[in-house]
């Protein structure tokens, strides 16, 4: 069993890893990214064919006969789909939300599994789910505090400019274009880390079995952050904003990025 665990755990470091990827790629038009979520969805489809063989021989039978299987079968002709798509019809907003909803169905795969199990094994991988979760929201806070913080610079600098002073400090900002650049990329992190994160964090309520609740303050606040970060790349990419104003806008993003972590998390029955 403990290796069954280790093999869910790393399938699934891959897959998320491969997401990430794919979503940088549709944003930033990154071949690079592309190709190493390409490599990283392989080396998922293998492990995931190799465990399906395992279970073909152990049980003499198609893994499909109950629900449980059904879902890890289901999630592995989704990066089947994925992986012939980006490698011959090249549709990139297809692959990554075909892989988006097998990284769930491979997720909703172990939760459920870990709940009928109900074993030391099943407690461990629900409980890592939620430390998953908890990492993935922080790390996309950190990478969006970021931001925040260079776009200030930006609008400081921005300022400056503007006024004609201070043109001693300029060189310790970084030019325009690179902090609108870096502003931008590390937004583009956020929001799949985010989105990553909040699938996990539904999938472990169901799993664990707490009571789970979509109108929980913390939840609606932190689908509205994404929802806002996501509006923040629609304006920069299909909008055409940038400079000043995405600046601007993105300083109040984080100002609901913080109502969402101090205020609606004293208000939440469901998270700290």
């Amino acid at each position: 069993m403990l290796e069954i665990k280790w093999l869910y755990e790393f399938i699934l470091i891959i897959y998320g890893a491969s997401v990430m990827g794919y979503f940088i790629d549709f944003i930033q038009f990154n071949r690079k990214a592309n190709r190493i979520a390409f490599w990283l969805l392989s080396m998922v489809w293998i492990l995931q064919t190799f465990f399906l063989l395992f279970q073909l021989l152990t049980k003499e039978s198609f893994p499909v006969l109950n629900i449980y299987d059904g879902l890890y079968f289901y999630s592995w002709i989704l990066v089947t789909f994925s992986l012939l798509i980006n490698r011959f019809f090249r549709v990139d907003l297809l692959v990554f939300f075909t892989n988006l909803l097998g990284f769930f169905i491979m997720l909703l795969h172990i939760g459920a599994t870990a709940q009928l199990e109900e074993t030391e094994h099943g407690v461990y991988l629900v409980g890592e789910l939620l430390i998953a979760h908890i990492s993935l929201a922080l790390l996309s806070y950190g990478f969006f505090t970021l931001s925040f913080i260079i776009s200030v610079m930006y609008l400081l600098q921005y300022r400056l400019l503007k006024e004609k002073k201070g043109y001693k400090w300029l060189g310790r900002f970084g030019g325009l274009n690179k902090l609108d650049k870096l502003s931008f990329h590390t937004i583009t992190i956020g929001v799949p880390s985010l989105m990553i994160s909040i699938i996990l964090g539904v999938v472990w309520a169901y799993s664990s079995g707490a009571e789970f609740y979509w109108y929980d303050f913390k939840t609606i606040g932190s689908i509205i952050v994404l929802l806002v970060y996501m509006i923040h790349l629609f304006l920069r990419l299909v909008r055409g904003y940038q400079g000043r104003a995405i600046a601007i806008f993105n300083s109040a993003a984080f100002l609901i990025l913080l109502v969402n972590f101090f205020l609606f998390g004293t208000m939440s029955n469901f998270h700290f």
